[in-house]
């Protein structure tokens, strides 16, 4: 392959990145804030003494937000046992009591170890009639209302939490590669 036909693709990959990452941000930043019966919390590190992340509490304040705003009836908060030796779902409704919602609002998921098998957890749950709100770092939103919707839950829409770091750069060039796995494999 001569060097300006390997030019060429470099330069339409990054034409194609840039691309798409001004997409996923407008999408992620772009709160619908419509009614839904349900709002995923996707979970994120519990520290080693049981803590939550910085980034995980940011999620969880958004889901409390949209809550008291009327904006969801339900919360399902939703990750995996931790290598801390925590499960996320429940130091996440442990922080949502904490914080005033009621118990019988928080549904936990454990077993949510990723994005699409939260999906699968959640649908296990409710089926795919309910509205959905998908509650996460703006990097994240686009993916996971793709899966979502590759799964038959039609009504779903996203909003993003307000906490932003330098860990994001990574976070959104590793999306760019988990959306078009998502969109491809199902």
């Amino acid at each position: 392959m001569s060097k300006k036909i390997i030019k060429r693709i470099f330069y339409g990959f990054l034409l194609w990145f840039g691309i798409h990452q001004v997409i996923v941000l407008t999408d992620g930043l772009t709160d619908e804030n419509t009614k839904a019966n349900v709002a995923v919390i996707y979970g994120n590190t519990v520290h080693e003494d049981g803590t939550l992340s910085e980034r995980l509490k940011a999620r969880l304040d958004r889901g409390i937000q949209l809550y008291r705003d009327s904006l969801t009836d339900v919360l399902f908060v939703s990750g995996g046992l931790g290598k801390e030796g925590f499960y996320e779902g429940t130091k996440m409704k442990e922080y949502l009591i904490e914080q005033g919602i009621p118990a019988e609002k928080i549904v936990v998921d454990n077993q949510g170890n990723n994005t699409q098998q939260t999906t699968l957890n959640f649908i296990k749950k409710f089926g795919t009639q309910k509205n959905v709100v998908v509650v996460s770092q703006y990097h994240h939103i686009s993916r996971a209302k793709l899966a979502f919707r590759n799964n038959g839950v039609q009504n779903v829409s996203g909003a993003h939490c307000d906490y932003f770091e330098m860990r994001d750069i990574y976070s959104c060039f590793r999306e760019f590669f988990g959306y078009y796995s998502y969109l491809l494999t199902n």
